[in-house]
């Protein structure tokens, strides 16, 4: 489904050519349908990887090819129209503070909507059953009616994870979901995004801190650090994991970090993060 070959990114927010790359030499290839977590310290680059690969970041160097298409050699409008098959969800979903919970979810829909439609649903929820069932998924469906504003953080990750239940996206692309949650909520959220998933055949790529619960829910994990892929395996083992993350609150200090987007900076080329 999609494919990156020796792909090299800089970092958008640094305006130094010299800064370094944010992604350097990056390979790999996921197939329709895998689940894929990807793990590594802060900075590594995963968020930087999830941007690229929704077509926000224009790689420097390399070659991107998402469902047989290169996007970056399509038009301006082509491209948009290829995001129909993807979704973003950062970390920090871009909500509008002052609207009402069943209209952000519900935009979840607007690639498939009308013009007219869209209108209308800001004015009225065109279809709050629909919003409340995809809340339901991750136990937020009491707050349909709340204003967005007014959620905690994790109450604003899970309503964002929800619009991508209203989505028709073969690509999900999930930037550490479970950070502002408890154990259990942040288990029950994880199997929800996969079934998910799983029902629509869709590709899922996940990044997570919580290794353990990569280690136990996901069959491929990639391992990032300093923007390079340090592994990508269906088996990682204690050695493997200790590797990625030794010295990693240090080693930024003596060179440049792959450094990441900050979770509520827009991309750079808009991506599909609804």
């Amino acid at each position: 489904m999609l494919k990156l070959q020796a792909v090299h990114v800089r970092h958008p927010s640094s305006g130094n050519p010299a800064a370094g790359w944010a992604l350097n030499d990056v390979s790999l290839q996921v197939e329709e349908g895998e689940q894929v977590a990807l793990i590594g310290p802060s900075g590594a680059g995963k968020t930087t990887l999830l941007h690229t690969l929704a077509c926000a970041y224009k790689p420097e160097q390399g070659d991107y090819q998402l469902s047989g298409q290169q996007p970056w050699a399509l038009s301006h409008h082509d491209r948009h129209l290829l995001r129909r098959s993807l979704f973003l969800a950062p970390q920090t979903p871009p909500l509008p503070p002052r609207q009402r919970v069943v209209t952000a979810v519900l935009a979840g829909s607007l690639p498939a909507w009308s013009l007219a439609r869209a209108v209308r649903n800001l004015i009225k929820p065109v279809d709050p059953a629909a919003a409340w069932e995809a809340l339901g998924r991750f136990q937020l469906q009491h707050k349909l009616y709340s204003r967005v504003d007014r959620l905690s953080g994790g109450e604003r990750q899970r309503c964002g994870l929800a619009r991508l239940i209203l989505s028709d996206a073969r690509l999900l692309l999930v930037d550490e979901p479970l950070s502002a949650l408890d154990p259990t909520l942040a288990l029950q959220t994880l199997r929800s995004l996969q079934e998910e998933a799983g029902a629509r055949k869709a590709s899922l790529i996940c990044s997570l801190h919580q290794v353990e619960l990569a280690r136990a829910h996901f069959p491929r994990i990639i391992g990032l650090r300093d923007g390079k892929i340090m592994f990508d395996t269906h088996k990682v083992t204690d050695e493997m994991i200790a590797a990625l993350y030794r010295n990693a609150a240090t080693d930024g200090g003596s060179k440049t970090p792959a450094a990441e987007l900050p979770d509520e900076t827009c991309a750079i080329d808009e991506s599909r993060c609804f």
